[in-house]
C-alpha cells in the first residue's frame, strides 16, 4: 500500500454535525418533518401517497380481484373497485400526513423556542395529532415553570454572593473570570467578568495556587498583599468545585482581609515588648541604685540624697504605669457595657481645669473654657470622663509651647462622625482640646491612639508619660458610643475631638 501523501489526523469525537447549510455537506432527513430536501416540503409527494395508499389497500384490492375471479363482480367492476379503494386510502392518508406534519412542526418549533412565546397550536382532526399537541403544551408549560425556578434560584445565588462580605472571584476552565460579587468589583473597582485573573492578581504565588486547582488539586491558599497607600493583607484561597457550572465555573477564588488581624497581632506582639521595656527601665534603676547604696555608696550622705530621689522618681513612674495598665484593663472589660448616667460635662472639665491649673502656671499657660454656661448634660461615666479629660489637658500643658493658652471649646453639633452608632450620632457634643504645641506630622496622627506608641520616645518619657494616656482616651470614648478625631499642623499646634452622645439635647 502507497504511503499516504497527505497529513493523517484522527476522526474528532463528536463528530461534525451536517446541515443543508454548510456546503458540501448532506442535508439531514427527518422522515416526519422532511421529505428529500428538508424542511421545505411542506406535505408527501403525490408518487409518494399513492405508494403507501397502494401498499395499504393490498387487502382490499386482493379481496376484490378474488370476487372477480370467481365470477362474483365483473372484472370491470373489481378494477374499478380496487381503483377507488386506492384513491381513496391516498387521499385518506393525505390529511392525515398534514395533521400530523403541522403538528411536528410545532413541536418543532417548541423543541427550539422553550420557554418563549409558542407560535398559535395547528388545528388537528386526528386523536393522535390531539395527543401530540396536548403533550406539548404540557411539556411547554413544565419548561417554563423550570425556567422560572432556575431563574429565581440564579438571581437569588447572586444577590447572596454580593451579599458576601469577602471579595469572591468563578473562574473557568480556562482561568477566565465567569463572575465577580459586589465585594470583588468594589475591591479591584472595575468589571472583572470575561476579564483574565492574571491582569487582576499578579501575585506569582496567587496564580500558581489558582492553577495548581486548575490541574486537578482540591484547594490552595496563600497570602496577598494589596499593594497601595495603605497595604492590605489578604488570604487567598483557590477551590475547586465538585461540578462544573451552568456558565462554566471550576474554581472559586475567596479573598478574606487579614489587614486588622496582622496588625491586632503586631500591636499585641509590641505591647508585650514596650510593656517589658517600660517596666524594666525603672526596676533596673531601682535594682542598680540599690545597690550602690548598699555598698560604696553607704557612708556618703550626697550620693545618698541624689540616689534616694532618682529611686522615688522610678518608682512613681511604675506606679504610673501599673496604674494606667489597670486602668485600661477596667476600661477594656467595660467597653461593651454603655453608660447610662446624665454627666454635667461642665462640671467634669471645669473641676479638672482646676486641678491642672497650678501645673499650668509653672509654664505661664492658662486653661480657658469655652462655651455655654447652661448645663451640657451627657450619658456617661463621670470617672473615665474625668480621667479622660486629665489625661487631654494634662497631654496638653505638657506638650504646649510656654505663655500660650490651652483652650477647651464644646458645642453641640446635628451629626456626629459615622463611626459613632446611627442612634446617637444626631445631635451630639463635640469637645475639642486645642494646644499650641509644635504640632505633629500627619504620618503619626493614625497611631497616636496605640499603646505606648510615642513621637518623641524620650521626651515623653522625660516628661513622665507612659505611653498610655491616648488609647485610655480612646478606649473610654468607645465606651461611651462616641468617636474621636486628630488634628495637627506643624509650627501651629494640636486639636483634639471627642464627640459624646447628648443625655438630652441641652445647648442651641
Amino acid at each position: 500500500m502507497p504511503p499516504c501523501r497527505t497529513s493523517c489526523t484522527w476522526p474528532r469525537w463528536p463528530p461534525p454535525r451536517r446541515d443543508a447549510k454548510t456546503p458540501g455537506r448532506r442535508a439531514s432527513r427527518d422522515p416526519l418533518t422532511q421529505g428529500r430536501t428538508g424542511m421545505e416540503r411542506q406535505t408527501p409527494g403525490v408518487g409518494r401517497l399513492m405508494r403507501a395508499g397502494a401498499m395499504i389497500s393490498v387487502p382490499a384490492a386482493a379481496t376484490v380481484l378474488g370476487l372477480a375471479v370467481f365470477g362474483w363482480v365483473s372484472v370491470g367492476a373489481a378494477v374499478g373497485s380496487v381503483l377507488l379503494i386506492w384513491f381513496l386510502t391516498a387521499l385518506l392518508l393525505r390529511f392525515a400526513f398534514r395533521d400530523l406534519l403541522a403538528v411536528a412542526r410545532h413541536l418543532r418549533g417548541l423543541a427550539g423556542h422553550l420557554g418563549e412565546d409558542p407560535a398559535p397550536e395547528p388545528a388537528a382532526r386526528l386523536d393522535i395529532a390531539q395527543s401530540l399537541l396536548n403533550a406539548g403544551r404540557h411539556l411547554d408549560r413544565s419548561w417554563r415553570r423550570r425556567e422560572l425556578a432556575l431563574r429565581e434560584q440564579l438571581t437569588s445565588n447572586e444577590r447572596l454572593l454580593d451579599t458576601l462580605p469577602d471579595p469572591l472571584l468563578m473562574l473557568g476552565a480556562d482561568a477566565l473570570i465567569t463572575r465577580a460579587n459586589g465585594a470583588a468589583r468594589a475591591l479591584f473597582s472595575r468589571v472583572l467578568t470575561g476579564q483574565e485573573i492574571t491582569t487582576v492578581l499578579r501575585d506569582p504565588g496567587v496564580l500558581d495556587a489558582i492553577e495548581g486547582v486548575l490541574e486537578k488539586a482540591p484547594s490552595r491558599q496563600v497570602t496577598w498583599v494589596m499593594p497601595g497607600p495603605v497595604e492590605r493583607e489578604f488570604e487567598v484561597r483557590a477551590t475547586r468545585l465538585p461540578a462544573r457550572g451552568v456558565d462554566g465555573s471550576l474554581v472559586m477564588v475567596t479573598l478574606h482581609d487579614i489587614t486588622a488581624l496582622r496588625r491586632l497581632e503586631q500591636m499585641r506582639a509590641d505591647f508585650v515588648a514596650n510593656a517589658s521595656h517600660e517596666l524594666r527601665t525603672p526596676l533596673s534603676s531601682l535594682i542598680g541604685f540599690t545597690e550602690t547604696l548598699a555598698t560604696s555608696a553607704r557612708e556618703d550622705s550626697a550620693a545618698r540624697e541624689q540616689f534616694l530621689a532618682i529611686m522615688l522618681e522610678q518608682g512613681r513612674r511604675m506606679q504610673r504605669l501599673i496604674e494606667d495598665l489597670l486602668s485600661l484593663s477596667r476600661i477594656e472589660m467595660e467597653e461593651h457595657t454603655p453608660p447610662s448616667d446624665p454627666i454635667n460635662l461642665r462640671e467634669v472639665i471645669g473641676g479638672v481645669a482646676r486641678f491642672l491649673e497650678i501645673r499650668a502656671r509653672e509654664k505661664n499657660m492658662d486653661i480657658r473654657l469655652e462655651g455655654e454656661d447652661a448645663p451640657v448634660v451627657v450619658i456617661g461615666d463621670g470617672d473615665q470622663l474625668t480621667q479622660i479629660f486629665q489625661n487631654l489637658l494634662d497631654n496638653a500643658l505638657k506638650y504646649g509651647r510656654p505663655s500660650t493658652p490651652v483652650v477647651v471649646r464644646w458645642t453641640q453639633v446635628e451629626r456626629g462622625p459615622a463611626a459613632m452608632p446611627a442612634a446617637v450620632r444626631a445631635p451630639c457634643l463635640r469637645v475639642s482640646v486645642i494646644d499650641q504645641g509644635e504640632g505633629i506630622a500627619k504620618e503619626h496622627l493614625p497611631r497616636l491612639t496605640e499603646r505606648f506608641y510615642r513621637v518623641d520616645k524620650a521626651r515623653s518619657r522625660a516628661m513622665g508619660g507612659t505611653g498610655l494616656g491616648l488609647a485610655i482616651v480612646k478606649h473610654v470614648v468607645v465606651r461611651h458610643r462616641g468617636a474621636m478625631t486628630l488634628e495637627s499642623e506643624i509650627g501651629k499646634g494640636t486639636t483634639i475631638n471627642l464627640f459624646l452622645p447628648l443625655y438630652e439635647p441641652t445647648l442651641g
